[in-house]
């Protein structure tokens, strides 16, 4: 625990084209070794293939729809009581919710090989939209490990 001061949270600026706190967000999440245009070129032309793919409805909202069907609610953290390490399952907080589900789409949308990765991640989150796809199976990995060791939900404090 940190015995000075709490770090202060800093307030994320939007994305100049979409005005978008969550675009902004999926763009930094993809952003390798500081190369901010090349991020987001990736994303803008993910939701334009998006807009192509899913017709009738606003990409931005197919893209929030998406993620909020990627982020896991609870996940296993281990304790040690007693010289034994425990699975604990504890629910998430909203932000690493978001970091989780934005690093899975990143995971496998770069793990399909072949593909630009503009196409690759329009079809992740067009598949997340649509509840099916990679990261939703990685979700459900997640919440079924933490059903598994219920038995263990009372040594998270």
């Amino acid at each position: 625990m940190a015995r000075r001061r709490r770090a202060v949270k800093r307030v994320a600026s939007a994305d100049p084209k979409f005005n978008s706190e969550l675009v902004a967000r999926v763009i930094r999440a993809l952003m390798k070794s500081g190369k901010k245009t090349t991020a987001e070129r990736i994303v803008y032309g993910a939701i334009e293939e998006i807009r192509a793919k899913v017709e009738g409805k606003d990409p931005l909202e197919v893209m929030d729809a998406a993620i909020a069907n990627m982020k896991p609610k609870v996940e296993v953290k281990s304790r040690r009581v007693g010289g034994t390490t425990y699975p604990v399952p504890v629910e998430i907080r909203p932000g690493r919710q978001l970091s989780l589900a934005l690093r899975w789409m990143s995971m496998y949308a770069s793990g399909r090989r072949g593909t630009p990765m503009p196409k690759a991640i329009a079809m992740e989150l067009v598949e997340a939209y649509n509840n099916q796809g990679n990261v939703l199976k990685k979700r459900d990995d997640v919440h079924k490990m933490a059903q598994a060791n219920k038995a263990f939900a009372h040594y998270a404090w």
